[in-house]
């Protein structure tokens, strides 16, 4: 936001300079991206009054001036402007002057000759001194110029324009207003509020006027609490905008259109207020504030022709909409060059209502600017009268009915703030004495309560940003002057105390990427179709986004595959037959954010076959493959003895290729393949899932192993082949062995599965290898004779094994 010095010290004038005040802006949060003079420099130039003018002896486009600078006598000067006339004031280079050129060297203007005939200055227009031309020809000056006065001086030239960055929370700093505020209180100075007439001529007899004062009727009163609406007749638009106005305007980067505009943008910038001028005989019956329907069109002041989708805010009449409330007009009710009835628009409207409106239609206005940062809502009224009270002034024009809606229950609510006061030294590292607190809260519109060891703070109406005490401690801290707070090294209580979830995590990651599968890394967003496939009463509720970023992104995950299976997808789709993904983050399950459960998880994804297709020997993955795979990730003390698993009843896994993974009885994950007709639908071949807790498995790998000295002594092997019934778990099987076997047994493992000829069908030959070893001492035959016979006998009896002999 560009603001004119000048104007600054209207409100605050404290004893700075330039450039010290833009020192304290920027330390204040409100950092000056650019600070510059209205015109570059330039010396020697003075107004002029032309005193005559006489046609050129030898050039039929030049004229021979005298000119009257305030010296002694008239100086002659050769003009070529084709508006020189007697009696014109316009500003004069002198001899030895210099003008600003393009260069940067500067155009130094000298005694000459033009066609024979001297010439002892310029007369200048204005793109000579640095401003911006609004004809061809000389810049006319007011007829109560003063005569040889210097024209930086006249015209305030050297004014300083500073060029504002206000970040986002600052919205009450988009006026002079706003940033005179923050000058007085860093200088502990009173805000020198200019008189503001607010003194409206009125009138109630409307005969004169060709349109009635319309009602009005605020539906969306949650949108827009606060609306007010003046009326103003008879304006004489033969008058132009005031000098002072026009140069307000343009040096804060404003182009100026017609004084009706010209007004309203003024208390844009001098108050904070975006109002709206409509031009009253356009207007049909009643006025509503309401939201817009669905496909209802306007066309904009800009000529953009815009469909309104249905939550937007707008002004309309019985016609149609006006205007898009907050962020620009419609150009029906437009003022024009021969408006001369107004309804004037002053109001406070939602800011959660006007965000990302205007962008939705590639728009950015000043008033949407504003409006979706939070405009002070008391300000409504003052703003209204200080437009109106400049408009019945300058233009003669008489102000009728001043309509005023309001809903005070729906306006925002100032809630008191505590500020314990030693929380200012705890974060701040200094002690700020409590009536400086006061002071600089009170200065910056708080309404402060002194307690015994607190303050209890009231934010005004204009702070949006005020909600916790940490907003009070810094607004102290920003006034008091960062750079009086002295550099010290913070008290820090350390605590040895390790997480060591990040090592353990990229361990596990480790572990995998070994085995040949990649990692990756994706939003906690997914595809609310793909959410249906995996659909399961297990997996629990889908949470909805409410603003998606996209429509396949629309709901949170419920499981890492709805991320890992389009990854899956694009590789597929480029000629990628083997693909291994894995990834680690969060699902999310549950119907609202109060009930959203947030479970870190890994998961992992296997398509085509178990080696690349430069290996020998080749064949797909298979259920096996992805249960070696998930056992890489249990820590190395997790043997085979705690394992279990059950038959998975997820409904999105293939029910005879998946299973429930347990250790130690507690819960971890799944595995297994993806249901063929999902994959059919995902246009994807066999592909195996899983997905396990992160929380059990560090705690897991977390357990402390007891150190154990190695056993002096040797180990014992006996190989068993067993026929028995197929539907008979391997894992039932071994739990078995493990029991009968006694506490000597060490290791257990199948080495051999086989199903063909010479085994019965129904049956399998299975093979285990037992190991046992005693620390203490060495294991005798019969030790081992009698375990085996015992796991033989119950390897019989319970489940009809029979022991094969070759």
């Amino acid at each position: 936001m560009k603001i004119s010095e000048q104007w600054l010290r209207q409100w605050a004038n404290p004893a700075n300079t330039s450039k010290q005040l833009a020192e304290q802006l920027t330390m204040a949060g409100l950092e000056i991206d650019d600070r510059y003079a209205v015109a570059r420099p330039f010396n020697n130039v003075v107004v002029g009054e032309v005193v005559s003018v006489q046609p050129h002896p030898d050039a039929d486009k030049l004229r021979v001036t005298k000119v009257d600078i305030g010296a002694d006598e008239p100086v002659q000067i050769v003009c070529g402007a084709p508006n020189v006339y007697v009696g014109m004031k316009a500003p004069v280079a002198t001899v030895g002057a210099v003008l600003p050129s393009e260069d940067g060297a500067g155009f130094k203007i000298k005694k000459s000759k033009l066609r024979g005939v001297d010439s002892n200055g310029m007369l200048c227009g204005a793109s000579e001194i640095d401003l911006s031309d609004a004809i061809d020809g000389l810049l006319e000056l007011p007829n109560d110029a003063p005569v040889g006065k210097d024209i930086r001086e006249y015209l305030g030239l050297d004014n300083q324009i500073f060029d504002i960055s206000i970040t986002p929370n600052r919205g009450d700093c988009f006026s002079v207003r706003g940033i005179a505020r923050e000058i007085a209180v860093i200088n502990d100075l009173p805000v020198q509020t200019p008189d503001l007439d607010i003194s409206t001529p009125t009138t109630d007899d409307f005969t004169a006027t060709d349109y009635p004062t319309p009602s009005v009727m605020v539906q969306a009163v949650a949108a827009c609490p606060r609306y007010l609406l003046q009326s103003i007749s008879a304006i004489d638009r033969s008058i132009e905008t005031p000098k002072w106005m026009v140069d307000a305007l343009i040096h804060s980067g404003l182009r100026t259109h017609n004084f009706l505009v010209d007004v309203t943008n003024y208390m844009l910038l001098e108050l904070g207020q975006p109002l709206h001028a409509f031009d009253a005989d356009t207007i049909v019956g009643d006025i509503v504030v309401r939201l817009a329907t669905p496909d209802e069109t306007l066309t904009l002041l800009n000529d953009q022709t815009i469909s309104l989708t249905g939550d937007e805010l707008v002004i309309a009449d019985d016609q149609g909409v006006l205007a898009l409330a907050g962020i620009m007009g419609g150009k029906r009710s437009s003022v024009t060059p021969s408006t001369t009835n107004i309804l004037l628009e002053s109001a406070f409207f939602s800011p959660i209502v006007i965000a990302g409106r205007a962008r939705r239609f590639g728009l950015h206005t000043d008033a949407s600017q504003r409006f979706e940062r939070g405009v002070d809502f008391e300000l409504p009224a003052l703003a209204l009268a200080r437009a109106s009270a400049l408009i019945a002034s300058i233009t003669g024009g008489q102000a009728g009915q001043l309509i005023k809606i309001e809903n005070s229950a729906e306006l925002p609510k100032r809630t008191p703030i505590n500020l314990p006061i030693v929380k200012v030294r705890e974060v701040l590292g200094i002690d700020i004495a409590p009536n400086t607190m006061v002071r600089i809260l009170t200065q910056l519109g708080f309404m402060v309560e002194e307690g015994a060891d607190s303050l209890l703070c009231t934010p005004p109406s204009y702070r949006f940003d005020m909600s916790i005490k940490e907003d009070l401690i810094e607004e102290i801290a920003r006034i008091y002057g960062y750079e009086n707070i002295p550099s010290t090294l913070p008290y820090l209580q350390v605590s040895m105390d390790y997480d060591d979830t990040a090592d353990l995590t990229y361990e596990m990651k480790l572990a995998l990427v070994n085995i040949g599968y990649m990692e990756a890394i994706s939003f906690s967003f997914s595809d609310a179709k793909l959410e249906g496939l995996l659909d399961d009463d297990a997996l629990g509720a889908v949470l909805a986004l409410a603003n998606p970023i996209s429509s396949d992104l629309a709901v949170m995950r419920r499981t890492l595959l709805s991320s890992l299976l389009p990854c899956v997808q694009y590789n597929l789709n480029r000629q990628q037959a083997r693909v291994r993904f894995f990834e680690t983050g969060l699902s999310f399950v549950g119907h609202s954010i109060a009930d959203l459960v947030q479970t870190p998880s890994i998961a992992l994804v296997a398509v085509g076959d178990i080696w690349d297709e430069q290996a020998y020997q080749n064949r797909a993955i298979d259920f096996y493959d992805i249960k070696h795979d998930i056992e890489q990730l249990l820590p190395a003390q997790i043997n085979s003895a705690r394992l279990r698993y059950e038959r998975s009843e997820l409904s999105f896994l293939h029910p005879g290729q998946s299973a429930k993974l347990y250790v130690d009885d507690h819960y971890i994950g799944w595995l297994g393949q993806l249901h063929p007709s999902i994959a059919k639908q995902l246009d994807l071949p066999t592909t195996w899932v899983a997905q396990l807790d992160l929380a059990p498995l560090l705690n897991l790998a977390r357990e402390q192993q007891p150190i154990a000295t190695p056993s002096k002594f040797p180990q014992v092997r006996r190989d068993i082949a067993i026929l028995v019934d197929s539907d008979i778990s391997l894992q039932t099987l071994q739990a078995a062995i493990r029991s009968a076997a006694g506490e000597l047994l060490t290791d257990l493992w199948l080495f051999d599965v086989y199903q063909g000829e010479n085994v019965p069908a129904g049956q399998r030959s299975l093979a285990f290898t037992l190991v046992w070893q005693d620390s203490t001492k060495t294991l005798a035959d019969e030790t081992i004779k009698a375990s085996a016979e015992n796991v033989i006998g119950v390897l019989t009896e319970q489940y009809g094994a029979q022991l094969r002999d070759s």
